[in-house]
């Protein structure tokens, strides 16, 4: 396993040191994270006999779920991609995140979708794993465990569509999303049909009877169907970067038809207001959303970064 983490490395060194042949206004140094201005999340108010779920900032949210915290696609910091000599290839952040990593109380699970950069960020996991030395399990989808099993971990579980397991008395099932899962274009990847390649999951998560959907990265599809009997509860669901990216991310609508056809009842945003990764303007997939909503038998849980949702 050492040896497989030496060849990322090695692989992630040859594909910076190809950027540095670029411009350099397409390599920025990381500022400091300018600081929240927004409504915070309280988590040390939360109540353990609830459902408290707070938006950090793109796929990152922060859920208590009846006091076990889980904490989805940790990006926390300034900017994501690739990183050279202190030098980072990628876009910045447009908003800081709701809660600082100094912040962020003990997460009992850390939840990863797929292994693309704006939802594995190893400087993000790096830190909070060193702030929680062996304290957080964590949870990956199929060959992604490469790229964060080194770090300090309590433990790493690695799931695959259709997969229940049991982490921190949470169930925890994998569901096959209409995406992609490659970091570096060359990688073996699922959606080419390699059966060994990146994978990339949503997971329904269970416990106490009461269910939340947190959808990972998609396109419309209709595979969140093997959990209609689930009585969802909450359906967190990205609606972002579908312009032009339609084949793998899904707009607000579709994520509304998505989630009401597997009868949530509260619809949480994720995947918007971040960063720029699409073509749409900034405001369009809230505003689309709001609009759209009242169309659909579910209800709006929030909104706004750094909002809770409480249930």
């Amino acid at each position: 396993m050492r040896q497989n983490r030496r060849k990322f490395i090695k692989k992630s060194f040859l594909a910076s040191f190809g950027l540095l042949i670029l411009p350099k206004f397409l390599l920025a140094k990381s500022n400091k994270q300018k600081m929240f201005m927004g409504e915070k999340p309280k988590p040390e108010k939360w109540s353990n006999n609830q459902i408290n779920i707070a938006w950090i900032g793109h796929s990152t949210v922060l859920i208590n779920f009846y006091g076990t915290i889980i904490l989805t696609d940790p990006v926390m910091l300034n900017q994501i991609g690739l990183k050279v000599i202190g030098l980072t290839f990628g876009p910045k952040r447009i908003i800081p995140p709701a809660l600082t990593i100094e912040e962020l109380p003990r997460p009992d699970i850390v939840l990863l979708s797929h292994a693309h950069f704006d939802h594995t960020d190893y400087p993000t996991l790096k830190s909070i794993t060193e702030k929680f030395p062996n304290k957080i399990e964590v949870v990956t989808a199929e060959q992604t465990k490469d790229v964060i099993y080194d770090l300090k971990w309590k433990s790493v579980s690695v799931i695959d569509w259709k997969e229940t397991i049991e982490v921190s008395d949470i169930n925890i099932t994998a569901i096959e999303t209409k995406h992609f899962g490659w970091r570096f274009p060359w990688e073996k990847d699922r959606s080419r049909g390699y059966k060994n390649g990146r994978s990339y999951n949503a997971y329904l998560l269970e416990k106490n009877n009461k269910s939340i959907l947190f959808g990972g990265d998609t396109a419309m599809t209709d595979k969140y169907g093997i959990i209609k009997d689930k009585n969802i509860d909450i359906a967190i669901m990205p609606i972002g970067a579908y312009n032009p990216w339609k084949d793998v991310h899904c707009n607000p609508e579709e994520a509304l038809i998505m989630a009401e056809n597997i009868g949530a009842k509260y619809f949480i945003p994720i995947h918007c207001k971040t960063f720029r990764l699409g073509a749409e303007p900034y405001d369009e997939p809230i505003d689309w959303l709001k609009n759209s909503v009242k169309k659909y038998n579910i209800a709006l849980g929030l909104d706004t970064i750094g909002e809770t949702f409480v249930l």
